[in-house]
């Protein structure tokens, strides 16, 4: 009981959610994007799994965080891997299309999940661990939150898409925008383009270009192979 009179351990704990309210996002529109085209009961399914499998993610990552990011080019690796998860989930379905028109199947889309979580857990990790401490109950914790505010965010996000297709164009740019930023937060890269820097940003910007530009290229491909 100690620990709960700890004030240290309160603050950690603030920081904590806080950091998985504003990190958490990007993953809840990844599972969302990825899940939007699927029969509701599949959609839970995806949901589900493509959390669960986003816990035992982050709790290996908490793990070896630090030393993954100290590997060199794994965070380029990973920021291009984003950057075509994006594309296929523009191509998957257009603003055009509504829920249950993607041909994506309940495996598929489950592990586009668990990719791109891969890459997209490392700030929150990285941000939770930190706040933590070293306090493995505040890392705990922190793991747990995490899990409802995933759910609720991909869930509300389905929704949204459904009523406002033009979201799924604004969450691909956003996978877009966190894949630049991945590429240039590598170990080798970092030192030539400073977090926060006008680079950084432009490579940010660039990402999400790049994803909404080659993703309705490909839609429109698409579409016109099929009125062929």
């Amino acid at each position: 009981m100690d620990i709960l009179s700890n004030p240290q351990f309160w603050l950690g704990l603030g920081q904590i959610i806080w950091i998985n309210i504003i990190l958490s996002g990007d993953n809840a529109v990844v599972i969302a994007l990825a899940a939007r085209g699927l029969e509701p009961r599949q959609q839970k399914q995806a949901i589900f799994w493509g959390t669960a499998a986003a816990v035992v993610l982050r709790v290996v990552l908490t793990i070896v965080a630090v030393k993954l990011m100290q590997l060199p080019w794994l965070q380029l690796i990973g920021g291009l891997l984003l950057l075509w998860i994006g594309v296929q989930l523009l191509n998957d379905g257009g603003d055009e299309e509504g829920e249950g028109h993607s041909h994506s199947g309940l495996l598929p889309a489950i592990r586009t999940i668990l990719v791109a979580d891969l890459v997209m857990s490392l700030d929150n990790v990285i941000g939770v661990a930190a706040a933590a401490n070293g306090n493995l109950t505040l890392l705990v914790i922190g793991l747990a939150i995490a899990i409802p505010i995933v759910i609720f965010g991909s869930t509300l996000m389905i929704k949204i898409m459904g009523r406002f297709p033009v979201i799924v164009t604004l969450g691909a740019a956003l996978i877009g925008w966190v894949g630049g930023e991945t590429v240039v937060s590598d170990k080798m890269i970092e030192p030539m383009v400073p977090h926060h820097s006008f680079g950084f940003y432009a490579a940010a910007a660039l990402g999400a270009l790049l994803v909404v530009a080659v993703g309705k290229f490909l839609q429109g491909r698409k579409g016109g192979q099929a009125t062929a």
